[in-house]
């Protein structure tokens, strides 16, 4: 059974799709059925550009665990380069706040 279940996020950057690279504001993660990647279940993460008439999207399909792997690396790279580059971490203004 499909749930839908999608959490959204503003974001603010960039993704290279097959069309080259475009601007991303908002990323839809989900875990459900995936559309491509050979799993019975699969973490999603659409990162979009809603702001264009025509909403471009690079999309990715993990498994749980190489989800979870993501993250810690993800949490991990965050924390060392902001040490390295002497950066506040959460110092960049949320998204949603500059508009």
């Amino acid at each position: 059974m499909c749930t839908y279940i999608t959490e959204k996020a503003s974001i603010h950057g960039s993704a290279k799709g097959p069309d080259g690279w475009i601007s991303v504001d908002s990323a839809h993660v989900y875990f459900d059925h995936p559309y491509h990647a050979q799993l019975d279940h699969a973490l999603g993460i659409d990162f979009i550009n809603e702001r264009e008439a025509a909403p471009r999207r690079v999309a990715v399909e993990l498994s749980a665990g190489s989800a979870r792997r993501l993250v810690a690396c993800i949490l991990a790279a965050l924390e060392s380069g902001e040490a390295a580059h002497a950066i506040e971490p959460e110092a960049e203004p949320e998204p949603d706040a500059a508009r």
